[in-house]
């Protein structure tokens, strides 16, 4: 019966993987931990042994066999193929309501980022980014607001402002001039799969997927997605083109959020996602004292499209 029990909850949300969907609450959250549902499937494996049930170990090396083929990456990683143009490093952080800015402060000189996208920045969140890098970054996009709703891009390039994508809350946009190439850059944030709120969520990720795929320009898309690639909603951004920088350096599965358990334990929700006039070099993940999410830096290069 417990070997059942295990089974048929697994199913539920592999099915669901299967079918490409995100299904109900709790299937969406459920789905940020896929890898981790390897763990009960192997006990059920184990208990239909111990019970010589042969239709539950039939079932439990199926479930685990699908588990094994999802958890490969999802999305393309070919090379671009033109000539390197430019050269950038970008920097993701959601700092929790504000209360991990005074954190990042020293990440952000450390790394010296080129863009830094921030979410969750409110008031006095922007006030002292503005304070301590107001040279260094003489370019910004934000949206100023309480909260979880604030959010700013920092650049050290020329930013041309554009409207930002509708959400709950503030997902800022902005065209910048890198070494005189335009760079289409776009906060992600939209709200998470809370039950009851799972239509909302895919609402706000579904515009940020119609921003991508109206987008003609090469585009950095980073933030806090609030979904992972075992996401159907999520997996939707990347099949317009957009590719995930992390991936492209090798750390596809790297654990983002919760930061007080990963890298053992979490998922992968904070994304750099970039169009395929980029290859990425190289990605880490930075805890951010105060933050439940950690910082990810990439460095990536924009190449010249080619004809």
């Amino acid at each position: 019966m417990l070997c059942g029990l295990l089974l048929a909850g697994v199913s539920v949300v592999v099915g669901c993987r299967v079918a490409d969907s995100d299904g109900i609450t709790p299937v969406p959250q459920v789905l940020a931990f896929l890898p981790w549902l390897l763990a009960p499937a192997g006990c059920a494996l184990l208990l239909a042994l111990l019970a010589r049930w042969r239709l539950g170990m039939v079932w439990s090396l199926v479930v685990l066999g699908l588990l094994a083929w999802f958890i490969e990456p999802y999305g393309k990683t070919d090379d671009p193929g033109g000539t390197p143009l430019a050269e950038m490093k970008v920097l993701t952080s959601n700092v929790e309501f504000g209360r991990g800015t005074a954190s990042l402060v020293p990440v952000i000189r450390a790394h010296r980022p080129d863009i830094v996208f921030v979410e969750e920045c409110e008031y006095t969140c922007q006030a002292r980014l503005k304070q301590e890098f107001g040279a260094d970054y003489p370019y910004r996009q934000a949206v100023a607001a309480g909260g979880s709703e604030g959010s700013v891009i920092l650049s050290r390039f020329p930013l041309r402002g554009t409207a930002e994508v509708p959400g709950t809350m503030g997902m800022p946009g902005a065209v910048a001039d890198v070494r005189g190439h335009a760079v289409r850059l776009q906060l992600a944030h939209p709200m998470p799969p809370l039950p009851g709120q799972v239509g909302l969520w895919r609402r706000e990720l579904g515009r940020l997927r119609d921003t991508a795929a109206a987008t003609r320009t090469p585009m950095v898309l980073a933030g806090d997605f609030n979904a992972s690639q075992d996401h159907a909603a999520f997996r939707r951004i990347l099949d317009t083109g957009m590719r995930d920088a992390a991936r492209l350096a090798g750390h596809d599965r790297t654990p983002s959020w919760p930061a007080r358990t990963a890298p053992t334990f979490g998922a992968q929700i904070d994304h750099v996602l970039v169009s395929r006039d980029f290859s990425a070099s190289s990605a880490r993940f930075v805890g951010v004292a105060e933050s439940d999410h950690r910082a990810l830096l990439v460095d990536i290069t924009l190449h010249q499209r080619p004809r």
